[in-house]
């Protein structure tokens, strides 16, 4: 049975410049931040807000929203649990980067790589 089939499940929205998360039903129209009334980002189901003075953890949410990615751990229709890879520094975003950089990788799918050296080619045999 679908996991999302039985119940409805509230998405996580993120307000990056207040560095403030909720959870809340999905809506088309977006939600505004209730303290700086922007829009927020949908995280998605499995999101988790570091702390508020975490500016390494911050900045890796704000690269990993601004490629459209979310934070999802089930599949859409929630039946299998494969957990998706997500920077969780800018240290990690930074070597996504430069793998990106280096390869003809969009965005997106260089932060969702779990280890970075796999998307680099293999070296020539001698």
């Amino acid at each position: 049975m679908c996991t999302y089939a039985e119940h409805v499940y509230k998405l996580h929205y993120v307000c990056v410049d207040c560095r403030w998360s909720c959870k809340r039903s999905w809506s088309a129209e977006g939600e505004l931040c209730t303290r700086c009334r922007r829009p927020m980002a949908c995280a998605g189901h499995d999101f988790a807000a570091p702390r508020k003075g975490d500016d390494r953890r911050w900045s890796a949410v704000a690269a990993v929203l601004a490629a459209g990615l979310r934070y999802e751990g089930f599949e859409p229709c929630g039946c299998g649990r494969e957990p998706k890879y997500r920077p969780r520094t800018g240290a990690d975003v930074r070597a996504r980067r430069r793998i990106m950089a280096r390869t003809a990788l969009p965005e997106h799918a260089a932060l969702a790589l779990r280890d970075p050296s796999d998307a680099l080619p293999a070296p020539p045999d001698a």
